[in-house]
């Protein structure tokens, strides 16, 4: 592959060579590009950007043969149009590639209507300048995925468009044959009936509140393997709540939330999938009543992440304490009665 210098962007030349697994264009790029995300590619042949012999290519099934010379035109980065702001961040880990947050409560991670500044996108643009450019979006740069405003934990960004690839991947892939890992700490209402288990059932908006997201036929897979780690007491002396051990198989909108409220056992806090929990409270001992009520959101915590290093292929393993809200809250669940 040859690359030249053209108006700001750059001009990448490229021989098919007939061993790349697929005719079709987007993969034979992506083969042959690996510095530019599949979906970096596809945006640049709808986009009018590549050429095959010569005669410019919108089509990314277009079929390519062996000896057929492809033209791609990159432009030159457009600035993010989310703002640089110092918002502080707790980094966990970073390097050229990639950079590893505790994100807090109450952070949003990307600009969206009614957010558009204070976002984890902002700090980002802020910490990391320039190197986030055109990575993954405008709105999104960097972002691989994402975690709900009000959950804490651990979250991993990319840096260059081979990290954003690499870990897209992973990400897709969700363990199933990598060592990607993602473990979440959920305080539940109830106890399961058994030790361990897993909820396997579809994910897509609710068909009546379109901000929430409900378990329902026809809808995206989602899988949610978990484990009881404790059980809390009432001050009855019977059982009220637990602490769950999750991890993820897929990666759905809000899905431990739904799947955990489908199951009979929704968050505690949660005031959108557990509305009609908040009687349970009553059960709870005085200090545990008012450590959740001072919650004000739903009680999980991305504690686990374990992802392959997208240079180096090292496997990465992080894990972060619960924040402060929630270790009292365990304190006083752990004190009833």
């Amino acid at each position: 592959m040859q690359e030249t210098s053209t108006n700001g962007g750059e001009r990448l030349q490229v021989t098919v060579a007939g061993d790349e697994g697929s005719p079709r264009l987007d993969r034979v790029l992506a083969a042959r590009c690996a510095n530019l995300s599949r979906s970096r590619l596809k945006a640049l042949i709808l986009a009018g950007a590549v050429t095959a012999n010569g005669a410019p290519v919108r089509d990314p099934a277009y079929h390519v043969g062996a000896g057929d010379s492809i033209t791609i035109d990159v432009p030159e980065a457009v600035p993010p149009e989310p703002k640089g702001e110092e918002i502080p961040l707790d980094i966990v880990f970073e390097d050229d590639d990639i950079i590893v947050i505790d994100k807090p409560r109450g952070l949003v991670v990307h600009p969206a209507a009614g957010h558009e500044t204070g976002t984890l996108v902002n700090a980002l643009i802020a910490h990391c300048g320039e190197s986030l450019s055109g990575i993954g979006g405008v709105k999104r740069p960097g972002i691989v995925h994402r975690l709900d405003k009000d959950t804490t934990g651990l979250m991993v960004v990319a840096k260059n468009d081979a990290a954003h690839a690499s870990l897209t991947a992973q990400f897709a892939d969700h363990g199933r044959t990598g060592e990607m890992r993602r473990g979440y700490l959920a305080f539940v209402w109830g106890v399961p009936n058994r030790q361990r288990g897993t909820v396997d059932a579809p994910i897509d908006r609710h068909p009546f509140a379109r901000e929430k997201m409900a378990v329902r036929e026809g809808g995206r897979e989602a899988v949610t393997h978990w484990e009881i780690r404790e059980v809390f007491c009432g001050r009855d002396g019977k059982p009220v709540a637990s602490l769950l051990a999750c991890q993820l198989e897929t990666g759905r909108t809000h899905q431990i939330r739904v799947h955990l409220a489908h199951i009979g056992h929704p968050l505690l806090g949660d005031s959108v999938y557990g509305p009609h929990f908040k009687t349970k409270a009553g059960h709870l001992g005085p200090e545990a009543q008012a450590a959740l009520s001072a919650l004000g959101r739903q009680a999980l915590h991305a504690y686990l992440l374990v992802l392959e290093h997208p240079r180096s292929g090292e496997i990465l393993h992080w894990e972060t304490a619960l924040p402060e809200d929630l270790l009292l809250l365990e304190k006083t669940l752990r004190a009833a009665p």
